[in-house]
């Protein structure tokens, strides 16, 4: 149950940045908001470019900001790993997981008095099979995206170390998002990847220890996505409500 878990979450990481940052470039200028991610977007490239090295495959046309006015980044167009089957699933991957580390970095410089006041609430590591379970997974979450707010607005805002902890945080789990029009391929590169580990935790008993060192920093970063989420539907929808009160007075 802990990869098919493992997989669950790693899909709604996936599909809460991609919503947070369509919802941001759909709210203001897209440039504007690449310029922003830029410490996120730098190191998703680094994780693909890396990727693509491991692979084989030929790095082509890759840049963190593109000349134009979306400002997105660019990746290799169709690449073409010698390593069949693993391959793309590694290049898929490891912009995810370069930004998992780096957020493990984050927490562990610049972090530490602030995560600690998260308490030991983490994800949960079964999914619920019934009704009952889906909403104690819902207040469970609901309770950690709470424990998250209620950290940030209790430290030291006028510390220069808080403030750059948050924003990196918020940089790289929005980076966590696919890159233009590889959605697909992030989602399938998880399924497969969750099916590979599944396969070597039965086969390798180290496996789940892995995955559960990293449980940590999967939790932050749902509970980080969730929140800007939820904040940034609730302001679209007042500036919506504005406006159409506007244009009927």
């Amino acid at each position: 149950m802990l990869y098919a878990a493992t997989t669950f979450w790693l899909m709604i990481v996936v599909l809460s940045a991609w919503a947070v940052h369509r919802l941001w470039s759909e709210m203001a200028k897209p440039r504007i908001v690449n310029i922003i991610l830029l410490p996120g977007t730098l190191v998703a490239q680094m994780g693909h470019v890396l990727g693509l090295l491991i692979t084989g495959a030929t790095v082509t046309n890759t840049t963190l900001i593109k000349d134009d006015e979306t400002g997105d980044p660019e990746q290799t167009p169709e690449p073409k790993p010698r390593i069949p089957f693993i391959g793309p699933v590694v290049i898929g991957m490891l912009p995810l997981l370069t930004c998992a580390l780096a957020i493990f970095g984050v927490t562990s410089f610049l972090g530490g008095t602030t995560v600690s006041r998260l308490g030991t609430g983490q994800l949960d590591k079964a999914l619920p099979l019934g009704l009952s379970g889906f909403w104690q997974l819902l207040h469970h979450q609901l309770d950690m995206m709470e424990a998250t707010l209620n950290t940030v607005l209790q430290s030291n805002l006028y510390n220069w170390q808080v403030l750059l902890f948050v924003y990196l945080v918020v940089c790289l789990t929005v980076r966590m998002a696919p890159f233009p029009g590889n959605v697909r391929g992030s989602l399938g590169a998880i399924v497969i990847l969750g099916i590979i580990t599944a396969i070597a935790g039965t086969l390798f008993s180290p496996t789940k220890s892995i995955i559960e060192s990293g449980w940590s920093v999967l939790s932050l970063s749902v509970s980080t996505l969730l929140l800007l989420l939820v904040f940034t539907l609730i302001i679209r929808g007042l500036v919506a409500l504005v406006q159409l009160l506007l244009n009927r007075g």
